[in-house]
Order: C-alpha cells, then structure tokens, then sequence
C-alpha cells in the first residue's frame, strides 16, 4: 500500500506542480545557469546508492587552491528562498516515482557517512529515504545528530499509511512556517562525524 500510495501521490503532485517547476528550472538557470540540477549519489534501501535530484542552490565557487567555498558563500539569494521554501526539493518527486525514495522516510544523508553509524542508526535504511520524514516534523536540521537518527529509527519501527499521511499533513506547517531549516550558526547543517562513544 505504501507504494501504490507513494505513486500515486508523487505522480499527481508531480503533474499538478509541472508549470512551477518550469518557472522555478528558469529562475535557476538565470541566476546559476547550467546545469539547472544538482546531482549526488546518496543511500538509499539497504543502503544501496542512488542518484537524487534538486534544484541547485549554490553557486560553483572556489579560493585559490580549487578548493569549494563554504555553503554560506555559495548560496544565492535565490538558493536561500528556494531552500527556505522547500521548492528545491520537489525534483524529488521523480526519485519516487522511480523507486528510489518514498514521501516519507528518513532524509538521504551523505554517503560519506555510512561507516560512521552505529549499528542502531544503521536501521535507518531498512526503508526507502524520504522527501519528508518523522525527524523533519521535530525539527528538522536544528535537531542534533543523535537525536535525529533516534526518530529516524522510530519511524523505521512504526511506519503505516496512517503515520504517513500525518507526517505530510505537518510538513505543510513546517514549509509555510519555514521552521528548522537551518542549524543555529549554519548556513545548512553542519556534517555528522560520527556519535561520541
């Protein structure tokens, strides 16, 4: 059921949302250019990779040695709106409709970070990641680490149709109140290094 109903959902607002995706694709390109989406492999079932999809939001900038500035010199004026607003997620709806991602489940983390969980964050990808999960309606990138991987595996252990549907339902307060987006003193969150043993 959870499937049927991922389809079906993410299919229609995929259809539904088509004219803003095509003024926010032109928005990028006259702002950042080419390419209009960032790319990156993340973990995804079992921790088997995927290619996830968004809406860029940072400009391609580096110092003297080639070296990436940090998020916050990057970020345009219009990555921040889209960022604040959630709109550069919805290229997302695709990775469901493919199989990759679910609407609901734990976020997609960095690869990097998959030897640094413990055995019990581990299970957070015993279901597919989500757009939105049980984490990012408790606050989102301003929850510590630990903390958000704990709720991530709460939800591993109760998921239903049921909690899903109510998980969506409070996303939507949470986008148009723009709470959580960013980790007190980040221009995003800061990167997990590990849990302190």
């Amino acid at each position: 059921m959870k499937r049927i109903f991922d389809l079906g959902v993410a299919s229609f607002a995929l259809i539904t949302t088509m004219p803003l995706l095509t003024v926010v694709a032109v928005a990028v390109w006259l702002d950042l250019g080419w390419p209009i989406l960032y790319r990156q492999e993340r973990p995804g079932l079992n921790g088997k990779p995927f290619e996830i999809a968004k809406f860029r939001t940072m400009r391609t900038v580096t110092d003297a040695d080639t070296t990436a500035l940090a998020d916050e010199a990057r970020l345009s004026r219009l990555g921040r709106w889209l960022r604040a607003s959630s709109l550069d997620e919805l290229p997302e709806l695709w990775n469901v409709i493919r199989g990759d991602m679910s609407l609901v489940g734990p976020r997609p983390l960095l690869t990097e970070y998959l030897p640094l969980y413990s055995p019990e964050q581990r299970r957070r990808h015993d279901v597919r990641p989500g757009i939105t999960g049980w984490a990012q309606i408790h606050g989102r990138n301003k929850l510590p680490w630990e903390e958000r991987f704990e709720l991530d595996v709460w939800y591993v252990d109760h998921q239903c149709l049921w909690l899903d549907v109510r998980i969506l339902c409070r996303t939507v307060g949470k986008v148009l109140t723009r709470a959580g987006i960013t980790e007190d003193g980040q221009a995003t969150m800061s990167k997990f290094t590990g849990t302190p043993s």
